[in-house]
């Protein structure tokens, strides 16, 4: 970690640039425009106005001074609290059935999240064609503002970890970042005074001067210019609309026209793997089929978008606990295992029930998953959900992984440890008699469940570049989770987070003429 890692400001008002007033913005130029407060759309808007004017568009509300996202004994209640418009949390139900949320605040899904960071191993970093130093540097960039070590594990961490360990999840790593094998401590974005740290502190290390942010307002698309003259379609600006109001008002903001021989900014989609696809066949940038089924005019006929959606299948177990420990506040995991030659992370969790009752739950994600599904629009509203269909377990090996998954669960479940802290034994995950194996692979069918790390639906090579720019189209970016094709590490957070800062430096090299 960077030097003076531990030391942070409180961003309870983190500037004067923070607007849910989009007349203040409609009509105006910028040199970039960044859709969507996330994890990745923060820091990038953070890097890029040290430099450049940016707008940042975020269809939520400010998460500062929200007991419900900053406390962590309000983690996870958004679970059982009503879905409203206004909520902070936006709920969808993929066509298998499976709840899952997205974020809906500035800091999005960092701002709802069990808060356990994690960087990612070294094999994807590979992958994706990264510069390591680069990435080191941005990671570091990130934890130096929203990263700490937890400073002491809970009663049940300190528990998880010890039937982690007798469960074979080896070796005990201690604290790292690192992806590793075995079990380990990891960071966290909950400070000392256990309160929530989100992707939106970063907005502080930015340039105010040069930084707006648009809170409350929603992306309906692009705005694009026809050259005419063979000359691929420049984005020039975004349409928005109010995200509360019910009328049709549309406001437009634009980027700046280059001065004779400059370069061009860019608009940059960074809203999320259901938000990013969804805008741009909004925008005309999709299959002419469903497009010319919503009546939306083509700009680039791709079938890739909305493509390759995914999500890791999980399993959580609720485990038999006693009247008093239900009594104990909801809390993140601490403590995370990698099994499996990486194939499955397994943590645990105190979870809220109900306003007042929480209980402990195991559970587990199969790392990386082949099975592959598809998003698709479902309005020409950008407020509604789209279409999404995750095809969990198509691929039999995901299943058979599950199944390697339950047997562990449910090994970390009755170990000693585990059954001394709580007092009871715990049942088995599938009744004796007939096929355990036949039986499990019903189980997790039946019981799959999310960690909310879905990603997909603009991934590169298919939608974007290695520079994340829009294939077909001048001046278009995607930068979040949707680019990817796995979900990086134990959890994609740190990496979205990093990778803001990451290609932000390397757009502002990239427009300086440096390599």
């Amino acid at each position: 970690m960077a030097s003076g890692h531990f030391i942070h400001s409180n961003a309870a008002n983190i500037g004067p640039f923070m607007t849910a007033d989009v007349n203040e913005v409609a009509g105006k130029s910028f040199d970039y425009i960044v859709v969507g407060g996330g994890a990745c759309g923060c820091p990038l808007a953070a890097t890029l106005s040290k430099s450049y004017s940016v707008l940042l568009v975020e269809r939520g509300g400010s998460p500062y001074g929200n007991h419900l996202i900053e406390d962590e004994s309000s983690l996870g209640l958004y679970n059982i609290l009503p879905d409203e418009p206004t909520s902070f949390s936006q709920l969808f139900v993929s066509e298998e059935g499976v709840a899952n949320v997205r974020g809906r605040v500035l800091g999005g899904t960092t701002a709802i999240n069990g808060g356990f960071y994690s960087r990612a191993g070294e094999d994807f970093i590979e992958r994706a064609g990264w510069d390591g130093e680069l990435v080191k540097d941005a990671y570091e960039w990130v934890e130096s503002k929203v990263v700490f070590r937890p400073y002491k594990l809970t009663s049940w961490q300190s528990v998880a970890k010890e039937a982690l360990v007798e469960a074979g999840v080896t070796p005990f790593n201690g604290f790292t970042l690192e992806h590793v094998e075995g079990t380990k401590i990891g960071g966290s974005i909950f400070d000392v005074n256990i309160k929530r740290h989100t992707s939106a502190d970063l907005l502080t290390l930015g340039n105010f001067e040069r930084l707006t942010v648009l809170l409350n307002a929603t992306v309906q698309n692009v705005i694009f210019q026809h050259a005419g003259d063979g000359k691929r379609p420049r984005a020039r600006g975004i349409r928005l609309i109010k995200s509360h109001s019910t009328n049709s008002d549309v406001y437009e903001v634009f980027l700046n026209q280059p001065k004779k021989g400059g370069s061009w900014g860019d608009v940059i989609l960074s809203a999320g793997a259901l938000g990013s696809p969804q805008i741009l066949m909004l925008s005309g940038i999709g299959p002419h089929e469903q497009l010319k089924h919503f009546n939306i005019s083509p700009v680039i006929n791709t079938t890739e978008v909305g493509k390759g959606m995914q999500d890791n299948p999980g399993l959580a177990l609720v485990l038999n606990i006693s009247q008093a420990l239900q009594k104990q506040p909801p809390a993140a995991a601490q403590i995370v295992g990698v099994a499996n030659d990486f194939r499955i992370s397994i943590a645990s969790l105190t979870a809220p029930i109900s306003l007042n009752t929480t209980t402990k739950i195991i559970s587990a994600k199969v790392a990386n998953p082949l099975s592959r599904g598809e998003l698709t629009l479902n309005s020409t509203d950008p407020r509604q959900n789209p279409t999404v269909k995750f095809n969990y377990y198509e691929k039999d090996s995901d299943l058979n992984e599950c199944v390697q998954m339950a047997r562990l669960i449910e090994r970390a479940a009755r170990t000693e440890s585990i059954e001394k802290f709580l007092g009871t034994k715990q049942s088995g995950i599938v009744d004796g008699g007939g096929s355990i194996e036949e039986k499990l692979r019903g189980l997790c069918k039946k019981n799959v469940s999310t960690i909310g790390h879905y990603h997909g639906g603009c991934l590169v090579g298919s939608v974007v570049d290695a520079d994340y720019k829009v294939f077909g189209v001048e001046g278009l970016r995607v930068l979040d989770m949707s680019t990817f094709l796995d979900s990086p590490g134990t959890n994609p957070m740190a990496t979205v987070m990093m990778l803001g800062r990451y290609q932000g430096i390397k757009m502002l090299r990239e427009r300086h003429g440096r390599k």
